[in-house]
């Protein structure tokens, strides 16, 4: 993934280049079972290309609504993936990364498969970041992202805020050169762009689509989101 990261950094920067020229963007959104019926259908039509699905969480939970979001967006032609709400207060990152890339989070070199994402954010119910103190949130991280590569040879992508991202990890730079980032804020722009990452690869802007889910913006042009499927 470093290569992947590298390239579509100096594409991007090429494009930055040609103030007149605006910058190629993809449309897609991510779902879970909370959100209810998704219209696979009507969000091809508008131009979305791709569908983040939640599979797992921790080491027992499986999103209800997976399978039948999955084959919804295979069979609407979406590239899809899985992604993983983690729980670092609960077991390793290692053990939610096995049971992740078991149930959904998987990765195959069909061309529409994305890597799997880490969601790691506010604890919904608990201390902000988990009861873990910096460094022990990048070794959790770090053991998730390493057996996720392990298992599929994908550096899994990483969803978080860059405030969480400072707060819990000391905005930390070690996965800025393997794993994409995922960033979420809600507004016009991403704004700040944390732990060293060049930029960001997929920006979720809204926590609502018309079509179902959260909306997502892919950083980049249709061929280079296929990049990031094929590896």
């Amino acid at each position: 993934m470093k290569l992947l990261t590298a390239s579509l950094f100096a594409a991007l920067t090429a494009v930055s280049a040609a103030p007149l020229q605006k910058r190629s963007t993809v449309q897609g959104f991510d779902i879970s079972h909370y959100q209810g019926t998704i219209n696979f259908s009507g969000a091809y039509s508008s131009g979305a290309r791709f569908v983040i699905i939640k599979a797992t969480e921790g080491t027992s939970y499986k999103d209800p609504g997976f399978s039948s979001h999955y084959n919804g967006a295979t069979s609407a032609k979406f590239i899809r993936g899985g992604y993983h709400f983690a729980h670092p207060d609960e077991s390793s990152g290692s053990s939610q990364a096995k049971f992740f890339a078991a149930n959904g989070g998987g990765w195959s070199g069909d061309g529409i498969t994305l890597p799997g994402m880490l969601d790691i954010e506010y604890n919904p119910s608990g201390a902000t970041c988990y009861g873990l103190s910096t460094s022990s949130m990048v070794s959790w991280i770090s053991d998730f992202v390493n057996e996720y590569h392990a298992l599929t040879t994908r550096w899994p992508m990483i969803y978080s805020t860059d405030d969480w991202w400072s707060t819990c990890t000391g905005n930390s730079k070690s996965f800025s050169g393997n794993s994409p980032l995922v960033l979420a804020r809600y507004g016009s722009s991403p704004g700040t762009i944390p732990g060293g990452w060049p930029f960001q690869t997929i920006w979720q802007n809204a926590d609502s689509y018309a079509y179902g889910g959260d909306a997502d913006i892919f950083n980049g042009d249709l061929t280079q989101l296929k990049k990031l499927a094929t590896g």
